[in-house]
């Protein structure tokens, strides 16, 4: 059994965050995760849960880093800590 890990994946391709999850497994963590890639997204899954850690893709289509981590700053939540 791995170490529980609650991920905020933002990204816009299934392939990669397929890849990052797998690595992660591969790291023993056992990972229960959302992928999303508005900010509207972002946005409720902030409010719906807590996570461990926010993993973002820098440049979407839609979305950026950036801009999630504007949003992480905004909710009141330490980007530090989240």
């Amino acid at each position: 059994m791995g170490i529980p890990l609650r991920v905020l994946l933002v990204e816009d391709s299934e392939d990669d965050a397929l890849l990052l999850l797998r690595e992660l497994q591969r790291g023993d963590y056992e990972v229960t995760f959302e992928r999303i890639d508005t900010p509207t997204a972002m946005k409720a899954a902030i409010a719906e849960q807590t996570w461990d850690i926010v993993i973002c893709d820098y440049s979407m289509p839609t979305f950026s880093a950036p801009a999630a981590l504007k949003q992480v700053k905004e909710s009141g939540l330490d980007p530090l800590t989240i």
